[in-house]
């Protein structure tokens, strides 16, 4: 088999400050009247997340792999203000917002076009492979400083 384009998974990227994620919304998303199930706005949330940090040059699985740590949501405030619904297209829109030494805040949209229909804002911990918070090694802070806005600023 040879290999197309159509073979490479999607990513995201960074608009400036702010990384893009997008994705559609499929019917494993959505409860029986097609619309998303509150539960998998954590999982848009994520993936954005998690995608953002390896477009930021974090590399998640070597930090496992080296017994650095992994990072963990230790705190997390959602408002939803529209449904989303089956075959949407979404971006998550993503921006840090604040950087502690073991920590760091970001605020995340669900938007739909120019439609805001989720936001929150969630602060992840670097913890230990025993579960203990531990400091960001020194360039992942400058990264995530160098594409950090300020709190509340959108």
């Amino acid at each position: 088999m040879t290999s197309s384009p159509f073979d490479q998974p999607y990513r995201g990227g960074f608009a400036g400050t702010e990384h893009r994620f997008a994705l559609t919304v499929y019917f494993e998303d959505t409860d029986t009247a097609g619309i998303v199930y509150h539960a998998n706005y954590l999982r848009f949330f994520e993936r954005a997340r998690s995608d953002m940090l390896r477009a930021a040059g974090i590399d998640q699985r070597a930090a496992i792999d080296e017994g650095l740590g992994a990072y963990a949501v230790s705190e997390m405030a959602i408002k939803w203000r529209r449904p989303a619904k089956l075959d949407d297209d979404l971006v998550v829109a993503s921006r840090v917002t604040n950087v502690r030494a073991a920590s760091c805040t970001i605020h995340q949209r669900v938007m739909r076009g120019q439609e805001l229909l989720a936001e929150a804002t969630v602060t992840a911990a670097l913890l230990t492979p025993e579960g203990r918070p531990r400091r960001q090694p020194a360039d992942w802070v400058e990264r995530f400083r160098s594409i950090a806005t300020e709190e509340g600023n959108e």
